[in-house]
C-alpha cells in the first residue's frame, strides 16, 4: 500500500473553502494572485495577495490567509480562521484625523455584513503613520499611509455558509482603504486575476 498524499489528507471542508475563496467575486479593481501560505500557524492553510489597481497605479495591497485547524481552536472558538492586513497610502492630513482608526474598522466589518458573512471573535488594529520629511528629505514633503490588520473566526455551521463571501469582503476593505467609492447595488464586479508569471 502507497503513501497516502498530502492531497489526500487535506480536510474536504477546507478544500470546499478554499474553491469558495479561489471563485469569490472581487472588486474589478483588485488583481489578485496566490501565494506562500504560512505553515506553523494551522494544520491547513491558503494565502491570496491582492492589490488596487487604477490605471497601472497601486493604490493599495493586502493579503487574505485562510487557516483550518479540524481540531479547533480555543482562540479561535472555531476550526477555521480568516487573517487580513490592508495597506494604502492616505493624505496627510486624512491622517490627522482622530475617527479614522475607527472608521477603517469599520469599512471590514461593514464589508462583511455587506455579504452576509458571519463572524465571531473578531480583533485587530488600525494604524495611521504620517512622515514628515527634514533636512536634506525636507524635499520630499510629508506622506501618510493606513494600516489594517484583522482576524475572525467565520460562522461556518449552516449550510450556507461560503466562505467567498469573506474574500469579497476583504476585496471591499482593500478598495475602502484606496479612496475608491463602493459599488452600486446590484453591480456584479468582473473577475480579474493575473495571468502566469
Amino acid at each position: 500500500m502507497g503513501v497516502r498524499s498530502e492531497i489526500d489528507r487535506t480536510p474536504a471542508q477546507f478544500t470546499q473553502a478554499v474553491d469558495h475563496v479561489r471563485r469569490a467575486v472581487l472588486r474589478p479593481e483588485v488583481v489578485v494572485d496566490e501565494m506562500p501560505a504560512p505553515q506553523r500557524i494551522a494544520p491547513h492553510s491558503f494565502a491570496i495577495s491582492g492589490d488596487v489597481l487604477i490605471d497601472d497605479d497601486e493604490l493599495a495591497t493586502g493579503r487574505f490567509i485562510l487557516l483550518h485547524d479540524p481540531a479547533g481552536n480555543d482562540a479561535w472558538g472555531g476550526t477555521f480562521r480568516c487573517v487580513t492586513f490592508a495597506r494604502a497610502d492616505i493624505e496627510a492630513d486624512m491622517a490627522a484625523d482622530p475617527v479614522l482608526p475607527s472608521v477603517g474598522w469599520s469599512w471590514l466589518t461593514e464589508a462583511l455584513s455587506a455579504y452576509g458573512s458571519a463572524y465571531t471573535a473578531a480583533s485587530g488594529s488600525v494604524t495611521v503613520v504620517r512622515s514628515e520629511g527634514f533636512g536634506e528629505m525636507e524635499a520630499d514633503g510629508s506622506d501618510a499611509q493606513i494600516e489594517v490588520r484583522a482576524s475572525w473566526t467565520p460562522v461556518m455551521d449552516t449550510p450556507s455558509a461560503d466562505m467567498g463571501g469573506h474574500a469579497s469582503a476583504w476585496s471591499n476593505l482593500l478598495c475602502a482603504i484606496a479612496g475608491l467609492p463602493p459599488l452600486a447595488p446590484g453591480v456584479i464586479p468582473l473577475q480579474r486575476r493575473r495571468g502566469p508569471r
